[in-house]
């Protein structure tokens, strides 16, 4: 196990110098040229404010243009807040193409300064969660990708293609090279259990185990036991069960933080010095989250996305899917044990979305599930909400680390909102030197 660990660090290591590396020179680039460039349209707050992001859609799904601050009220911990910063990004596409179009290189060309420092650029990141998709899952979502890619990128969008595990397009305008990295792309075992281990659990039970003591999940989990080892007392089936839920809840830790830092990584890498627009596609078959630290993470995360504009758009790479488990499985186990299971396994892929769904919504993004046409999704997910509401106010004073929930309401009927879910209070040093 912690093999498997060490070298997951030395992977993602990789991962980050060679990320670096590919980048550093249009970010120096960049820095040099900063104070001559217009600025992003994106309201930039204090440390000490809290940045939301609003998409508010009519009914028939639209994003919604036209709204002051006064049609907005945020609640943290259900108490109302003051709104001390307000802004609109409306993304205008006809702008971006006319600023672009006349010194658009030719494909495959690198990025000019001007046009990385253009306020109206868009750039747009395809995340592939390689340690989550499935054998069967990849293939599928890698044609609708590469089929993707022409329809839904504009002409004057750069992109890359990134996978959690290490592959790296670089920033490019080169649909060929795009495709190449998507073709490149494999499933990972490294942090996951394999799915035929007995019994099959994975972090979402692992964790109802070993961090809630839920006693439905480890009866799920002995059951499985009794059917797949012979002669085995109550006890040692149980401790057996116990011994996999420990092993599954190592992996599902090092899982998501690969993944949360990964968009970490490219928010402060890539993103932040580049002004423009800044789209990250996170394609998954879903990963699960659990405790204090990872409620911290995504608070950065969604921290980071706000400040540099980008919006964290998602795609379940599951489609539809079923939450039966296999013939092997279902063969094995009397039928109220299989509902059991099956209601434990019903759990655990719903569990799986909600990191998504949670990114997607407290960026201003769509999350993209449960349906087939994958390639419709992409096309989706590309083009983006056309009005994104940046929200600001006052961080209260509170014990750092604690977790405040967020509610955004519109004082206009028919409509819904998508925003962040709650945020993480950073701790006081950080907030200090920030300061």
């Amino acid at each position: 196990m912690r093999s498997r660990i060490r070298l997951f660090a030395v992977a993602f290591c990789a991962w980050v110098a060679f990320f670096i590396g590919a980048n550093l020179e249009a970010h120096r680039q960049q820095a040099a040229s900063a104070q001559t460039q217009p600025a992003s349209p994106v309201l930039r707050a204090t440390v000490n404010e809290v940045l939301v992001p609003v998409v508010v859609r009519d009914p028939l799904g639209r994003s919604v243009g036209g709204l002051t601050k006064d049609d907005f009220q945020v609640l943290d911990n259900g108490k109302p807040q003051t709104v001390s910063g307000f802004t609109i990004v409306h993304r205008d596409i006809e702008s971006a193409a006319a600023n672009s179009s006349a010194s658009a290189p030719d494909i495959g060309e690198p990025p000019s300064v001007s046009q990385l420092n253009s306020a109206t650029q868009r750039f747009v990141v395809f995340l592939f969660d390689d340690f989550n998709l499935t054998l069967v899952d990849l293939p599928t979502v890698r044609q609708a990708a590469i089929k993707a890619l022409d329809s839904s990128l504009a002409p004057e969008d750069f992109a890359a293609v990134l996978s959690t595990s290490g592959i790296n397009s670089g920033l490019t305008r080169d649909h060929a090279k795009l495709k190449q990295a998507i073709l490149d792309l494999k499933v990972k075992t490294l942090l996951r259990t394999n799915e035929h281990d007995c019994p099959n659990l994975d972090y979402y039970q692992g964790d109802r185990i070993v961090n809630k003591n839920d006693d439905l999940a480890l009866q799920a989990a002995t059951i499985e036991v009794f059917h797949c080892v012979k002669n085995i007392t109550p006890e040692a089936a149980e401790a057996f069960a116990r011994t996999a839920a420990e092993r599954a809840v190592q992996l599902g830790e090092q899982n998501y933080r690969a993944n949360l830092y990964s968009l970490r990584l490219i928010l402060n890498k890539l993103m932040a010095p580049l002004p423009g627009q800044h789209v990250i596609i996170l394609i998954s078959s879903g990963f699960f989250t659990s405790g204090p630290e990872a409620v911290t993470i995504k608070s950065e995360v969604l921290d980071m996305a706000a400040r540099t504009n980008t919006v964290i758009n998602a795609l379940d790479a599951r489609g539809l899917y079923t939450t039966n488990v296999g013939a092997e499985v279902a063969n094995r186990v009397d039928p109220a044990s299989q509902r059991l299971i099956n209601q434990i396994r019903q759990q655990s892929m719903d569990a799986s979305a909600d990191v998504m769904e949670e990114l997607a919504d407290g960026t201003g993004g769509t999350f993209y599930h449960n349906n087939n046409d994958l390639e419709a999704g992409l096309k989706t997910l590309t083009s983006g909400a056309d009005y994104i509401y940046f929200l600001a106010f006052s961080m209260p004073k509170a014990k750092p680390r604690s977790y405040h929930r967020l509610k955004v309401k519109v004082d206009r009927g028919g409509l819904t909102v998508q925003a962040r879910r709650g945020y993480s209070i950073p701790a006081s040093e950080k907030r200090k030197k920030a300061a």
